[in-house]
């Protein structure tokens, strides 16, 4: 059974001997260049930079974006069910009480981050 993974140990082989080649040779046949505070500098269409390249953003933005995946993947676990639903009507009710626990808990965590304030702009 073993044998049947030896061309895959054969392509990571190739792989990763295949990078660290090309860096080796890049680190010994490369220029090294010359650092100074001109080229360090952040580059805005050939104006001079007015503040840091990277601006602050608010905490809520992440927690909007977190909150946004968390309930889009447990949106993407009810797919399958629905796709299923007359089948599994059929077989047992379960598949209706489960989703309906899944349902509520979902309402639950939305209904937590409304009352925590995750959800609102203003200060």
């Amino acid at each position: 059974m073993l044998e049947s993974f030896y061309p895959i140990v054969l392509q990571a082989i190739t792989a990763i001997g295949f990078a660290a080649i090309a860096l080796g040779l890049s680190v010994l046949l490369g220029k090294t260049g010359r650092r100074d505070g001109d080229k360090d500098t952040v580059y805005e269409c050939g104006m001079v930079p007015i503040s840091s390249s990277t601006p602050r953003f608010s905490v809520k933005f992440y927690m909007v974006a977190m909150l946004f995946v968390l309930f889009d993947i447990e949106v993407v676990f009810m797919y399958p069910w629905a796709v299923q639903f007359k089948e599994l009507i059929v077989a047992s009710s379960t598949a209706l009480y489960s989703i309906l626990g899944f349902a509520g808990i979902l309402a639950a965590a939305y209904i937590y981050a409304l009352k925590k304030g995750a959800l609102t702009w203003s200060e």
